[in-house]
């Protein structure tokens, strides 16, 4: 199972009215880093699969992006309970991926 896509219609249901832990990847198709993650993120949801994992395009998603003042993709939010709990940007390493998760989880 990989990352689901979502649009600002599902945002709320899928992100802000979920338990637990949602980690959120802003991206954009034509974005080359956000290619490099991609797959490794399709890797952890498989891996985690106590957080959900799911994907938001900028593009066709300006208003979220605007919300969550998105400004370089791609950027990543983890949500606990329907709250930022955590935010970065750019590419990282799978291991620094799931120690920023699991910061998380232990607060």
């Amino acid at each position: 199972m990989s990352a689901k896509d979502i649009n600002s219609d599902e945002f709320k249901k899928e992100v802000i009215e979920q338990k637990g832990i949602v980690f959120v990847d802003f991206y954009a198709n034509w974005c080359g880093p956000c290619k490099i993650m991609s797959p490794m993120l399709d890797e952890l949801s498989e891996e985690m699969k106590d957080v959900n994992f799911v994907k938001v395009n900028v593009d066709e998603n300006g208003s979220l992006a605007s919300v969550y003042s998105i400004s370089s993709i791609p950027s990543f939010h983890i949500f606990k309970d329907g709250k930022v709990v955590s935010q970065f940007v750019g590419v990282k390493s799978k291991e620094d991926t799931i120690e920023e998760i699991n910061k998380v989880k232990k607060d």
